[in-house]
């Protein structure tokens, strides 16, 4: 990545987290005698368990059976026969997870009958406690399931954005500065003037403009990089931003 200015660093710390593709992340679940399969799918379900879940809330199973088709699905991206179609060529790794999902919710559908809660052999551990809560607060007519799911995608893929960032800033003893700036960021709803800032900071208000700058800079440089591992030509990593952006404004 592009340094945003002469005391800024490529991200170091936080980045080993986030290293591989999302279809290096595929490619490795494939592989159950892999030793980076187990934490490759952990890194999968800790990023998009929640996008998932509430597409499949959406579609109108319960919160207890939405909690089940999740993990459920997760799960299956370890079998060799679920993965063994999974083709990079396909593009977007967001489409090929949300057509994944549908796809089995279909079959799921057809077994209905002879499935009863509890009566599987999870091998993947999710945390919902937090899952119905953030339900709860989702738009609940305007949005159909497809669009929930890439609105809760991009939100995704922000948080793990700003997450980084503010990881770097900490590194550089910049943490609290990062906490006070990040309002600048996304067009959040309380905007602090520079000058505001600055009082807070003990900095000039033309300091607080450089450094929100360089924040910008940075971040909208590790938006490009994330993307860039969730599609397989950089040449859709603007198209998939365009979309990003559309999917918020909802």
């Amino acid at each position: 990545m592009s340094s945003a200015g002469p005391e800024s660093e490529p991200v170091s710390r936080g980045a080993a987290r986030f290293a591989t593709t999302s279809w290096t992340v595929v490619a490795a679940a494939q592989d159950p005698d892999s030793p980076l399969a187990r934490d490759a799918l952990a890194a999968l379900c800790d990023s998009y368990w929640y996008p998932l879940y509430a597409y499949i809330r959406r579609q109108g199973h319960a919160p207890d059976e939405a909690e089940d088709l999740t993990q459920e699905f997760f799960a299956r991206l370890l079998e060799k026969d679920f993965l063994a179609a999974v083709d990079r060529g396909r593009g977007k790794f967001r489409s090929f997870l949300l057509a994944a999902c549908s796809h089995f919710l279909a079959n799921e559908r057809d077994r209905a009958r002879t499935w009863k809660r509890g009566g599987r052999c999870h091998t993947v551990s999710l945390d919902f406690r937090s899952a119905e809560a953030r339900y709860s607060q989702e738009p609940s007519h305007q949005l159909t399931p497809d669009k929930l799911f890439a609105r809760r995608w991009g939100l995704t893929l922000l948080d793990q954005v700003v997450t980084r960032l503010r990881e770097d800033w900490a590194a550089k003893g910049k943490g609290a500065m990062f906490d006070r700036l990040r309002v600048c960021l996304l067009g959040e709803k309380e905007v602090i003037a520079h000058a505001r800032l600055a009082d807070q900071l003990g900095m000039t208000e033309g300091a607080v403009r450089v450094a929100v700058h360089r924040l910008r800079q940075q971040f909208r440089d590790l938006l490009r990089e994330e993307i860039a591992r969730t599609v397989d030509d950089p040449a859709h990593i603007d198209d998939e931003i365009r979309d990003l952006f559309a999917a918020l404004r909802g």
